[in-house]
């Protein structure tokens, strides 16, 4: 079975990987343009671009800046599936019309929750106990096809994105394998989302992850965890001098009542909007992350709050 893959960052990219150690066939790549990364502002490729020129430079790239700009190369290609995973862009119907055996997304939500861009932030950010990947049939309207297979995960309270990002892509790996090899035996069997039960995970803004200190312990402890470590969550810190951003890339919820934002002992305890949480891990402006002790010991009439 001919495949063309459509993916872009980290997570694609180790999809891919497995696909290719595992003998699927892929008949050409599709990724984003390469853009401008770093101070210096070079173009780099995606990671899934720079997998492919490493692990397979036998396969085809193609990066256009609209998917629907290469129609006629993918009618061409003949190929009997399209898999998207995280590729970054909408695809038209008259590109899911191409391959004769449709289109199917790996996404990141036990579906028909969490539809849209960032379902894994939005599911910390919720609190959620567990979450999940989704195998689907790809239709015209967002994340809402027929699902062919799942599989869940549980969340633990302290689990950050960069791990549950890591934990969902090893759940990825067989599961999308799983689906794939259920083509070559015939179309498989798919159940219909409930849409009265959809929810939307909207794309992260930069902006959100600033820290409200009057907001409960528990929403500003999710918030972190969602946001760690890229973008990062962050609050202002002030001196007597100036201010600066500080990002708290982990945190633990802890015991102690006080002020919105005040901190409430040098092991680095601040208080919310209810109960309290720990700083753990911090990284200040301009500086490497670092433990919230090795920080706080170096500070001196520091203030969360003006």
């Amino acid at each position: 079975m001919k495949i063309v893959f459509f993916g872009t960052p980290s997570f694609a990219a180790e999809c891919l990987d497995y696909l290719l150690i595992q003998g699927v066939e892929i008949a050409a790549v599709v990724t984003q343009p390469d853009r401008p990364k770093g101070r210096s502002l070079h173009l780099t490729p995606s990671p899934v671009k720079s997998l492919i020129l490493e692990k397979a430079p036998h396969i085809p790239i193609l990066q256009p800046e609209k998917a629907s700009q290469i129609l006629e190369t993918l009618t061409e290609l003949k190929a009997d599936l399209f898999v998207v995973v995280a590729y970054g862009q909408i695809l038209s119907q008259k590109l899911l019309d191409i391959p004769l055996l449709g289109c199917i997304n790996a996404h990141a939500s036990l579906l028909p929750k969490y539809r849209g861009a960032a379902p894994i932030q939005r599911c910390l950010m919720a609190g959620d106990a567990e979450t999940g990947m989704a195998i689907q049939k790809m239709v015209r309207q967002m994340d809402a096809g027929d699902v062919m297979a799942c599989s869940k995960i549980s969340i633990p309270i302290e689990m950050t994105f960069d791990e549950l990002h890591a934990k969902l892509i090893e759940l990825a790996k067989p599961l999308l394998l799983e689906v794939i090899h259920k083509y070559s035996q015939g179309m498989p069997a798919a159940e219909p989302q409930d849409p009265e039960k959809a929810t939307y995970a909207a794309k992260i803004e930069l902006e959100e992850g600033e820290v409200d200190w009057h907001k409960p312990a528990q929403e500003i402890h999710n918030l972190i965890r969602a946001f760690s470590t890229r973008p990062g969550a962050w609050c202002w810190i002030y001196t007597a001098q100036d201010k600066k951003r500080l990002k708290i890339l982990r945190s633990n919820p802890a015991s102690g009542r006080g002020s919105p934002g005040e901190l409430l002992s040098p092991e680095g305890i601040i208080a919310c909007g209810d109960e309290a949480i720990q700083l753990i891990e911090v990284q200040p402006e301009g500086k490497r992350a670092m433990k919230a002790n090795d920080w706080l010991r170096g500070q001196k009439n520091i203030s969360f709050v003006i």
